[in-house]
């Protein structure tokens, strides 16, 4: 049986590619990720009562299950200003606002930044990704919490360009 993460991330390399569909079979499970007219199809099948299917816009990916469970996309403020570059996660992991436990943040509300400042860590399969803040300025807003879990493309920090 294909993972939750697993899915989301051949959906992502399959919305970043000039891919069609992706099908792969494995251990009895069969995995369909089709994208006619920017729309995925995911379809997995293990036993004859066991599937998962969903079919929505690639931005806004909904999975259910056959008990009806619903995991939203990444929820993102209602108006963030023009005026504010927005600092999204490039990729599906967990974030953590610190280099440790028990460490002090890499950056909180009020913090100048430049173009190479840490601003998170993002682990993905194990593997622990430092994000840069790609513009100089000042942190404005923390838009999630340490160790939740983000989305591709999901806003993690607002910041006021210098």
């Amino acid at each position: 049986m294909f993972k939750l993460s697993e899915i989301k991330e051949l959906i992502k390399l399959v919305d970043q590619t000039s891919l069609q569909e992706l099908e792969i079979e494995n251990e009895g499970s069969r995995l369909l990720i089709r994208k006619p007219n920017k729309t995925e199809q995911v379809v997995v099948t293990a036993a004859p009562a066991a599937s998962l299917v969903a079919q929505q816009p690639v931005s806004q990916a909904v999975v259910q299950t056959s008990a009806a469970v619903n995991i939203p996309a990444a929820e993102t403020p209602a108006a963030i200003p023009s005026n504010l570059h927005t600092i999204v996660s490039p990729m599906v992991g967990t974030f953590y606002e610190a280099p440790a436990p028990g460490a002090a943040p890499f950056v909180s509300k009020g913090s100048s930044v430049k173009e190479t400042t840490i601003v998170c860590i993002i682990e993905a399969m194990k593997l622990m990704n430092e994000i840069e803040a790609e513009v100089k300025g000042q942190i404005v807003e923390v838009l999630v919490e340490n160790g939740q879990l983000v989305e591709y493309g999901q806003p993690l920090f607002l910041v006021k360009p210098e």
